[in-house]
């Protein structure tokens, strides 16, 4: 693990600035860049200490704040140790922000980050890496398949709702995407039940896309986020490996 350096920045996008964290090895030096989408509870200390742990391992992370259009970070009011069971009242504020952010929208916005790491100095020429966390990993694959000429791989992790019969469903950017992808899907999450999760993988191997599909067993949706009840150690140990191994085939020379 290297030295890294963590700081604030603001990116500009078509509709206002997005506040944004960015981590990257303290060399100063250009690095393979990874777009990092946050989960539903937002831009928070624990999503800096997983950018900042990337970062480490000789990564430029950049980890936006996608609901920007409703508050710079914070956005929410939430406890350090987050339990929906326990202030289920948490979902009063977060469901309305998460569903105003159409896929429109945060593509919009993709655009505008995917822009803003190719302007900068300390992320290395050519396409990028994504790595998605919940609701991330919906933005992961809309971004893959929007912009496949920036994007070389993506992976997602516990992510819902991948493969519905909605008309904006995800999974029905497989027939864009040229990068390889990586899903990491917890067995106890509703959100993406056994069905889902054929229909992405049936999807993505008729369009033609490097994949794997893995299900972690006993992981809940939430797995990799240690500050949240979800949390699951072996699962989100699991889930570094892969992401890593990923980031590597990606970026041999990294």
């Amino acid at each position: 693990m290297t030295s890294v350096q963590g700081t604030a920045v603001d990116i500009t996008t078509a509709d206002g600035v997005a506040d944004a964290y960015l981590a990257h090895p303290a060399d100063g030096l250009p690095h393979p860049a990874v777009l990092l989408y946050q989960d539903a509870f937002g831009l928070r200390p624990h999503l800096r200490a997983m950018a900042d742990r990337l970062a480490g391992a000789g990564y430029t992370v950049l980890v936006p704040n996608v609901f920007h259009r409703h508050a710079r970070t914070p956005v929410f009011d939430l406890p350090e140790f987050i339990d929906p069971s326990q202030r289920p009242q948490i979902w009063e504020q977060i469901a309305p922000v998460m569903q105003a952010l159409t896929p429109d929208l945060a593509m919009r916005d993709a655009g505008a980050y995917l822009q803003w790491l190719a302007d900068s100095p300390l992320a290395a020429d050519g396409p990028v890496a994504l790595s998605g966390y919940c609701m991330g990993a919906r933005l992961a694959l809309f971004t893959a398949g929007t912009y496949p000429d920036r994007v070389a791989a993506a992976a997602g992790f516990h992510g819902g709702r991948l493969a519905t019969d909605a008309p904006d469903s995800p999974h029905l950017v497989a027939k864009d995407v040229t990068a390889e992808l990586y899903f990491g899907h917890a067995d106890q999450d509703g959100s993406m039940p056994p069905e889902q999760q054929r229909l992405l993988a049936e999807t993505l191997t008729s369009a033609g896309v490097r994949h794997r599909c893995e299900v972690y067993p006993g992981a809940h949706h939430g797995y990799t986020q240690a500050d949240t009840a979800a949390y699951d150690k072996e699962a989100d140990e699991r889930h570094w490996a892969a992401l890593l191994d990923l980031l590597a085939r990606t970026f041999p020379a990294s």
